[in-house]
């Protein structure tokens, strides 16, 4: 819900510091990965309750996401850059509520629930991309990406803020994962309505 406006603000300075990034020879994918592997490190932050740690490392996991795609638009921009920047992203999405459940046992029930809407909201978006490419069909409103991005709800703003929050107060999890995952489902159910108003056309 918030993408759109939110890339008015950080893309201009994620598209400087992307062009100096790749004027000194540093590939996109690079970043993708390099990302990936500070997020893995959230993860085992989770596991162990040192929130302060793992909020760090998904704040710095979020910086390579949006700035790969800022290296890749001044250097080369690749099919198989934009795969793994969705593929690695809900690998990471996910990682980071069941590392937070293996921290937390207890919180198992809304930690499955949340990763249940998590699979929704990610079905829902990767089965329109896929359609949307078969017909041509393209937007710029969450700037230039390599599959079309649907919005809704919760993206990744949201879901960025869901993170921060569960860090600063995990005794809330729970709220927050069974509030979350519900705001998950209307994103699934209104993608769906969306996919069905378009394709049947």
């Amino acid at each position: 819900m918030l993408d759109a406006r939110l890339r008015k603000i950080i893309d201009p300075p994620l598209d400087r510091l992307g062009r100096r990034l790749a004027h000194l020879g540093v590939t996109a994918n690079a970043i993708t990965w390099t990302g990936f592997a500070v997020g893995m490190g959230a993860w085992v932050l989770l596991a162990l309750g040192n929130y302060g740690g793992a909020l760090t490392c998904i704040l710095l996991n979020r910086l390579g996401d949006g700035l790969d795609g800022a290296v890749a638009r001044h250097g080369r921009v690749s099919d198989l850059g934009g795969y793994l920047d969705i593929v690695l992203d809900f690998l990471f999405y996910s990682g980071v509520v069941f590392f937070f459940a293996v921290g937390r046992p207890e919180e198992a029930l809304p930690a499955a629930f949340l990763i249940f809407s998590f699979v929704g909201t990610g079905a829902s978006f990767l089965a329109f991309a896929a359609l949307a490419a078969k017909r041509g069909i393209t937007t710029a409103a969450r700037g230039t990406k390599s599959i079309y991005y649907l919005g809704g709800l919760t993206e990744g703003t949201e879901t960025i803020a869901l993170f921060v929050a569960i860090c600063l107060f995990p005794d809330a999890f729970a709220w927050f994962a069974w509030i979350f995952g519900g705001l998950c489902w209307l994103t699934t159910a209104v993608r769906i309505f969306m996919a069905v108003e378009t394709f049947r056309r």
